[in-house]
């Protein structure tokens, strides 16, 4: 298989007990022309062989030392050979065997480098979360279990950030989705059962938290309320601060001066 339509990655580490669901998930559905890459991190459970023992050409299986779950998605992308490449949790499962093949079909992916959906959350017992507008997104995040890429996407943004270890696909999340590079699309469908309790739920990412507002003050303006820059922009500056990142500060703080004056006389976003 050289050029498969859809690239699955599925980082893996010490999985055995939720592996085989999401494997089965993936190896029924109706669609057929995609490759899975199990990007593994050197497990000391049976995951391997659970992996091993599915006879299909079309599972390509890697074990070695990462760094997280996001270098193991890094990895992926860079043996990955398909056009679209989808990020699924090893604990997670595909909602219906025809799921693939209704994304595909579906005209958004004509025109668009990203396509999103939702995922149904345990967490929530209904489905998570609907259009997300630049606003939405400053406080919640796009599953990635919900998300297909044109694999041009990591050409023009960039991989995934290990700077960040729990919330790197919300950092991803914000440069794609702010960036007039991209386009993009919300379709109606469920795409995926998202196990909550994975890694980006359990484990707080301060890195994230002390970045995450400066990211969106640069990636913001004309598309964020100004209302919503300076509250990023002061936040900045409280972080640059702590951080004694003075050049950071002083940007931070002549953003916030002028957003200031822009709300004083009256403007507005686009």
């Amino acid at each position: 298989m050289n050029h498969p339509k859809i690239s699955i990655i599925t980082p893996t580490f010490n999985s055995a007990k939720t592996l085989a669901v999401c494997l089965d998930s993936i190896l029924k559905q109706s669609f057929t022309d995609f490759e899975v890459l199990i990007m593994d991190g050197l497990s000391t459970d049976n995951t391997l062989e659970i992996a091993k023992s599915y006879d299909d050409v079309r599972l390509i299986i890697s074990s070695e030392k990462d760094n997280g779950i996001y270098d193991a998605m890094n990895k992926g992308i860079t043996q990955s050979k398909g056009e679209w490449i989808y990020f699924m949790g090893s604990d997670d499962s595909l909602y219906e065997p025809t799921t693939i093949e209704q994304v595909l079909n579906n005209e958004a992916l004509k025109k668009n480098d990203v396509v999103y959906g939702n995922v149904f959350s345990t967490r929530y017992g209904e489905k998570y979360d609907g259009l997300f507008t630049y606003l939405k997104l400053r406080h919640m995040n796009i599953c990635h279990q919900s998300i297909f890429f044109r694999r041009v996407v990591f050409d023009k943004i960039g991989n995934f950030n290990l700077k960040y270890n729990s919330l790197a696909d919300w950092d991803h999340n914000i440069r794609w989705f702010f960036s007039d590079r991209i386009a993009k699309e919300y379709i109606d469908q469920i795409i995926a059962n998202y196990a909550d309790g994975g890694y980006s739920s359990t484990y707080f990412d301060n890195a994230f938290k002390v970045d995450k507002n400066f990211l969106l003050l640069t990636k913001g303006l004309g598309k964020l309320p100004i209302s919503e820059l300076i509250n990023c922009s002061s936040y900045s500056v409280t972080e640059a601060k702590k951080e004694k990142k003075y050049l950071k500060q002083v940007f931070a703080q002549f953003l916030r001066f002028g957003l200031r004056v822009c709300k004083k006389l009256g403007f507005s976003k686009k």
